[in-house]
């Protein structure tokens, strides 16, 4: 219903944060500073992907109140689902990613 407003939200922290240290994660050799883009491609498309997905099951709508969890429940309903769902989706991801980008760094040294 909801669950890809806090992937979302951090999406846009990710990109803000790129866009204002460019150049420092350009030259930075720490793995997951130099893997910020990495990240911030994997949010956004797993946002749009999710956003995708609650169009076509109609858990998201283009009439208000747009999510269908405030209409059957309320913002408790939604607030619930952002935080059993789209909390630990965005921890896994970024546990992911930060596995993701030491062994990419590991495999670079070790060559």
């Amino acid at each position: 219903m909801s669950c890809f407003i806090i992937p979302m939200a951090q999406a846009i922290a990710t990109s803000a944060y790129r866009k204002a240290n460019a150049k420092a994660i350009e030259s930075s050799e720490h793995a997951l500073t130099r893997n910020i883009p990495a990240l911030e491609k994997m949010l956004w498309g797993g946002t749009v992907m999710l956003i995708v997905d609650h169009v076509i099951n109609g858990e998201l709508t283009w009439q208000y109140p747009f999510f269908t969890a405030l209409e059957s429940g309320g913002f408790p309903v939604m607030l619930r689902e952002l935080l059993t769902v789209g909390v630990p989706m965005s921890l896994v991801l970024t546990a992911v990613w930060a596995v993701w980008s030491i062994a990419k760094a590991r495999k670079v040294t070790t060559c």
